[in-house]
C-alpha cells in the first residue's frame, strides 16, 4: 500500500508534515536518492563552471570526446549510459558553438561520428581546473576511502541496471 501511495497523484498543502509523510514511501527508494544526489552534485559543479559557461553535462560531453576520440554518436550514447534522441540533443549546442564537429562515419555515412575540436579543447582545457576544485572539495569532505567506494558502487549499480 506504501509503495501504491508513492505513484498516487497527491495534493500537497504547505505544511511540511504533511510533506515529509508523503516522501516516506521515498526513503527507501535507490531511485529518489541516487537523482537527488545528482541534483545537488550537478549544481555543485555547474556553479564552478559558470565562468566556462558549459553546464556540468556539456563538460562530460566533451571529456568523453576527449577520452573516446572521434566516436560514433552510437558508441557516445553506449558509453555515456544515454539514448540517442538525448545525446544529440545535448550535443546541438556544443556543435553550434564549435567545440564538437559532427560529420557522416567514414565507413557507414548512416553514422554520426563526433569528434573534439580545437576549441572545444581550449574551453575543455579552461574549465578541467574549474572541475578539479569542486572535485577536490568533494573528495575533502568525503574522504578518499569514502569516494573510491561510492564509485565502486555506482559503477556496480550501473552495470546491474543496463543488463540486457
Amino acid at each position: 500500500m506504501a509503495i501504491l501511495r508513492a505513484y498516487t497523484p497527491i495534493v500537497m498543502t504547505n505544511t511540511s508534515s504533511n510533506f515529509a509523510q508523503y516522501l516516506e514511501p521515498a526513503q527507501g527508494c535507490m531511485c529518489f536518492h541516487i537523482r537527488k544526489s545528482a541534483r545537488a552534485i550537478t549544481q555543485l559543479y555547474e556553479d564552478a563552471l559558470r565562468p566556462t559557461g558549459l553546464r556540468a553535462t556539456q563538460f562530460t560531453l566533451l571529456v568523453a570526446s576527449r577520452v573516446m576520440g572521434t566516436a560514433t554518436i552510437n558508441d557516445l550514447a553506449k558509453g555515456l549510459v544515454m539514448d540517442r534522441t538525448t545525446l544529440t540533443r545535448n550535443l546541438r549546442p556544443l556543435q553550434k558553438q564549435g567545440f564538437i564537429r559532427i560529420l557522416p562515419g567514414k565507413d557507414d555515412h548512416r553514422e554520426r561520428e563526433v569528434t573534439l575540436t580545437l576549441v572545444g579543447q581550449e574551453i575543455l582545457s579552461e574549465a578541467l581546473p574549474l572541475w578539479e576544485t569542486v572535485q577536490g572539495t568533494l573528495i575533502d569532505a568525503l574522504g578518499q576511502g569514502r569516494v573510491t567506494r561510492l564509485l565502486k558502487d555506482l559503477s556496480v549499480t550501473v552495470d546491474l541496471a543496463t543488463r540486457g
